[in-house]
């Protein structure tokens, strides 16, 4: 496992990780088809290379665990909103595809403002990746495929709603051994 280290706020995998903000901005004033689908694989690629940095270089940071995911959030919100502004998902779509990650603003709140939770660490886990990624699959398909989209969206929807789930236990169980 990574060394966890807080020497440096601006570190290699911290700037990779701050593109996905400059990248979802760009999402959201390119109009090019094929722009778009640049801006989502490069920022596909920036999520996996930022944390391989992280670890092959020792930078691992607790700044750069928040970094990450807050980025992810960002470029997901600003796709989500450039497909809604354009027409090409509903709100309904919009609301299904970010389901998750409200639930994990709400839920970082929580465990902000609990006191019991204040010192349970919080780390990426398997179905949150998996709906990053099924996300990260559904932002091509509007493009390339858009008949595939109702059904992605409800994928993610339905693996956002067990990574919701899976956090919500991780919780209780990690609850019950500081206890």
């Amino acid at each position: 496992m990574a060394r966890t280290t807080n020497r440096a706020l601006v570190t290699l995998p911290n700037l990779v990780s701050t593109s996905r903000v400059a990248l979802g901005c760009g999402f959201l004033v390119a109009e090019s088809v094929a722009v778009r689908l640049a801006l989502i694989a490069i920022a596909s690629l920036t999520d996996f290379l930022d944390g391989w940095l992280a670890r092959r270089t020792h930078a691992a940071s607790r700044l750069g665990a928040l970094v990450d995911p807050v980025a992810d959030r960002f470029f997901a919100l600003c796709v989500v909103v450039g497909y809604v502004l354009s027409a090409q998902l509903s709100v309904w779509q919009a609301i299904a595809l970010m389901f998750r990650d409200v639930m994990s603003i709400i839920g970082w709140f929580v465990a902000r403002n609990v006191r019991w939770l204040r010192p349970i660490t919080f780390k990426a886990r398997l179905l949150g990746k998996a709906v990053t990624g099924l996300q990260l699959a559904t932002f091509l398909l509007v493009l390339l495929v858009p008949a595939a989209t109702d059904a992605m969206v409800w994928l993610v929807f339905l693996v956002g709603t067990a990574a919701t789930i899976d956090y919500t236990l991780m919780l209780w169980r990690e609850r019950d051994r500081e206890r």
